[in-house]
């Protein structure tokens, strides 16, 4: 059903820039996130799983879980650039 990856967790903490960086359009499941209660914002933690398909992060990611005392899951949604049109205006005739 869903794709064997190695299920190994690297137990290396990174920040919200490198996580985005490394998985764009991605769901992302973290580990112990350090997260800004206040803004409610994840600013770091363990990358434990991540996939495109949400289902196969809940599936797969479910048994990496048991040994945090918190975990996250998001979607890392990469913005596509503004694009910029341009109106050409009609002349009456």
């Amino acid at each position: 059903m869903y794709k064997e990856r190695n299920m190994e967790v690297e137990e290396k903490t990174f920040n919200i820039g490198e996580i985005k960086r490394s998985y764009p359009d991605e769901w992302i499941l973290l580990g112990n996130p350090d997260i800004d209660e206040k803004n409610q914002m994840i600013l770091s933690g363990i990358v434990l799983y991540h996939s495109p398909d949400k289902k196969e992060v809940c599936y797969l990611g479910k048994t990496l879980t048991s040994e945090y005392e918190k975990t996250a899951l998001f979607f890392n949604r990469v913005t596509p650039q503004k694009k910029k049109y341009y109106c050409k205006p009609i002349l009456p005739c």
